[in-house]
């Protein structure tokens, strides 16, 4: 990570293909799943794939059969980039399981660039009361951690605790308070277990410090497998736990006796589907969400990639377009 995994390079400019739009991004949000690529811990899909899935952007151009946007709209691109919608699972409505899934700056080129194409079926409309900075995490961070909140299945005015604090732990913190639950707080940083505490936390711990009350969900942001058994074991009877990431460090050997029984649950979260993506929107907009964020040059990538892996930044780190 230290020396840099980006490369700055002059490509063409993409073209729309004919149900597609061109924006000219504006911000990019910076996700530890580009992290984690940028780190070899995922495998790029493609050799000089550009990263960046939570772009925020300006239509400036569409396909032959584009018609959903219009030059000068204000676009989202998330990390579902495209789905085949014939298989089993995009048949029953669970998309996010496709078989042969797109995912933006993994498959296809992503936000770290002036220019970014975006099948028009998988973007968004952003609510008009964020900033383009604001609405950046919004896109991954937000709806990811929407989809593991409704898999941690956390009761109403439940207990939930979450591990590891960033750019999605403090969005789904603020939907579950906004909710009536009580947020429990473990996480290694200082700054971030503030955070948590102004936004009306109950609890912030060290990242391995059992909560002082059962759980009745909980929901793992951080990539660190050793903190599974730890999340079991405060969960109360019956208790779920997400996992919300596409890369997790191994897990430990479980117990049965003391991590699983009792119907406590492990759950995985692999990607959302454009249904949550809506209705988290509609909800970011209801509660109104506060995203915490720390901006930075879209020339300074590297250095927004480095303090993320070195946990400097509190909330979500967002790049900027620098005016032309």
């Amino acid at each position: 990570m230290k020396n840099g995994p980006l490369v700055e390079d002059e490509c063409p400019d993409p073209l729309p293909g004919p149900r597609e739009v061109l924006l000219r991004v504006r911000t990019c949000g910076v996700c530890r799943t580009d992290l984690h690529l940028a780190e070899g811990d995922l495998a790029p899909r493609h050799a000089g794939t550009i990263p960046g899935h939570e772009v925020v952007g300006e239509v400036v151009g569409r396909g032959t059969r584009a018609t959903r946007f219009s030059p000068g709209d204000r676009v989202g691109v998330a990390w579902l980039g495209g789905t085949c919608g014939s298989c089993r699972f995009c048949l029953r409505g669970e998309e996010n399981l496709c078989l042969t899934p797109v995912f933006t700056g993994w498959d296809r080129d992503g936000g770290y660039a002036e220019l970014i194409t975006v099948a028009e079926d998988f973007a968004y409309r952003l609510p008009a009361l964020f900033s383009d900075e604001e609405a950046a995490p919004l896109l991954c961070a937000g709806i990811i951690g929407y989809r593991a909140l409704a898999r941690a299945e956390l009761p109403i005015g439940g207990r939930l605790g979450i591990y590891g604090f960033g750019g999605s732990a403090h969005l789904a913190a603020q939907i579950a308070l906004y909710r009536g639950a009580r947020v429990y707080v473990m996480t290694r940083s200082e700054e971030a277990r503030s955070l948590a505490l102004e936004l009306g936390a109950t609890f912030a711990g060290g990242a391995d410090e059992q909560p002082p009350d059962p759980l009745d969900s909980a929901i793992l942001f951080a990539p660190a497998g050793g903190l599974v058994p730890v999340a079991l074991r405060a969960l109360d009877r019956g208790g779920t736990l997400a996992v919300a990431g596409i890369h997790l460090s191994d897990i430990p050997p479980l117990h049965y006796a003391t991590d699983l029984f009792q119907e406590r649950q492990l759950r995985s979260v692999t990607a959302n589907t454009r249904a949550d993506g809506e209705e988290f929107f509609r909800i970011a907009a209801e509660v109104p969400l506060r995203p915490t964020t720390v901006p930075y040059p879209f020339s300074a990538a590297d250095r927004a990639l480095l303090d993320l892996s070195e946990d400097r930044v509190t909330g979500a780190a967002v790049l900027r377009m620098e005016s032309p």
